[in-house]
């Protein structure tokens, strides 16, 4: 249930990274509101998966999962530039997240 949890968490931090832009710099009430309320989300998540993970493969994951779905949304949906070191980047990402969750010893 951990990694379930994880993986969740990771997706809300997708999803906050994509809403503090539409903030204007924390000038418009409602996207800042929804932005605060995915950053609380996303931590809480990420605090209950740490009940049973490792702190360091916890937040290593979250921020993975945050990382590799900021830039997949940004190419996706605002046509950042797909270069070869950026692919690259993003597939040691993606394993070193598949490599946490493969030699987990924290639980489940």
């Amino acid at each position: 249930m951990s990694w379930v949890l994880l993986v969740l968490a990771g997706l809300v931090e997708v999803a906050w990274s994509q809403s503090i832009k539409p903030t204007d710099n924390f000038t418009r009430p409602w996207p800042t509101v929804l932005c605060f309320l995915l950053a609380a989300t996303a931590v809480y998540l990420l605090s209950r998966a740490m009940n049973t993970l490792p702190v360091g493969t916890a937040y290593a994951v979250f921020t993975g999962i945050g990382a590799v779905g900021a830039v997949v949304l940004g190419v996706v949906v605002h046509r950042d530039p797909v270069t070869l070191g950026r692919g690259l980047a993003l597939a040691l990402i993606l394993g070193g997240v598949v490599l946490a969750y493969a030699t987990d010893t924290g639980g489940a």
